[in-house]
């Protein structure tokens, strides 16, 4: 009796090691599996927050208005490269001697509306002044200095067509631009010159490198004005931005949208876009810019003159 009980005991303890053990094996399998689907469920939730998040912030990018920059210019260190702000560039001025280049004194209660394109020109610019030729349109261009031979003919082109050649500077590099009054009158004097030798005209407009209320300048901005009003060179800012001068992504419709929206504020709107190679956005919204501001009642697109009333971020006045 007694060998029969000690018999089966051992049975029953080997039988419930084997239940553990069986148990032990199936949470070392169930374990990981669940840790694996638990890390795959919360990478599926954060990449979708992930995804959400980048849309609402490219939402508010282009919805972003930059109007008047006032100094947003960061700073131009080192390679003192382009530096795109809501701060501007250098304009000039286009030769109204033509007659038929001359645009009629402003009527009352017409708001005139300015599209001006820093930076050209680019690979952009013959396709921006088709745009313009098709809608009838004439524009401003604050151009900067480059000797390369297939821009030549646009410089011409940009005259021949009857818009207005500006001046932006030669180098666009602000560290250099910058450093003294003697540096920017030497850059400005060698675009003027390079664009009489290449066009014929003498540019009196001008846009600096930043704008005229740029954070950049190692030069009282104050000095530079009084250098230009000196020379009888006008400079121009601007007081609506397209919101193209950001390095990121930008939609046409944004452009667009940002173009026209405080347009109704201004009887005098300057448009600052810009003429480069990275601004395919630009050249897409143009037609539709173009139609949207010639939809409005009592009003026109026409180029920067003698008669245009200045946008000064800052002046001497």
């Amino acid at each position: 009796m007694w060998d029969k009980r000690m018999k089966k005991e051992p049975m029953k303890m080997d039988a419930e090691q084997d239940a553990h053990f069986q148990l032990m094996k199936r949470l070392l399998v169930i374990i990981p599996l669940s840790t694996i689907l638990i890390l795959l469920i919360l990478c599926v939730v954060l990449g979708v927050n992930l995804y959400e998040a980048k849309r609402e912030l490219r939402a508010l990018r282009e919805q972003a208005v930059p109007a008047m920059a006032m100094g947003q210019a960061a700073s131009a260190e080192g390679t003192g490269g382009e530096l795109y702000t809501a701060s501007g560039v250098n304009e000039s001025r286009r030769d109204v001697s033509d007659p038929d280049s001359k645009v009629p004194e402003t009527e009352e209660g017409i708001r005139k509306v300015y599209l001006t394109f820093d930076d050209g020109p680019s690979s952009n610019t013959d396709e921006i002044l088709d745009i313009l030729a098709e809608y009838d349109v004439k524009a401003t261009f604050f151009v900067v200095g480059k000797e390369e031979e297939k821009y030549q003919p646009l410089y011409k082109r940009i005259v021949e067509e009857g818009h207005t050649l500006a001046m932006h500077s030669y180098s666009h590099k602000y560290n250099e631009i910058y450093q003294s009054k003697e540096s920017y009158v030497e850059d400005l004097t060698k675009l003027q010159e390079f664009l009489y030798d290449t066009t014929g005209v003498w540019c009196r407009y001008c846009r600096f490198p930043g704008g005229s209320s740029n954070t950049v300048s190692r030069v009282d901005m104050h000095e530079l004005i009084a250098y230009l009003e000196e020379q009888d060179m006008s400079y121009f800012d601007w007081n609506v931005s397209s919101g193209d001068a950001t390095s990121a992504y930008i939609s046409p419709e944004a452009i667009i949208r940002n173009s026209t929206a405080r347009l109704q504020e201004f009887q005098e709107a300057i448009i600052l876009m810009h003429d480069a190679s990275d601004k395919d956005s630009t050249v897409k919204a143009l037609p539709g810019l173009i139609e949207r501001i010639q939809a409005m009642e009592d009003t026109k697109i026409v180029p920067i003159t003698d008669d245009t009333e200045a946008i000064h971020h800052i002046s001497n006045d």
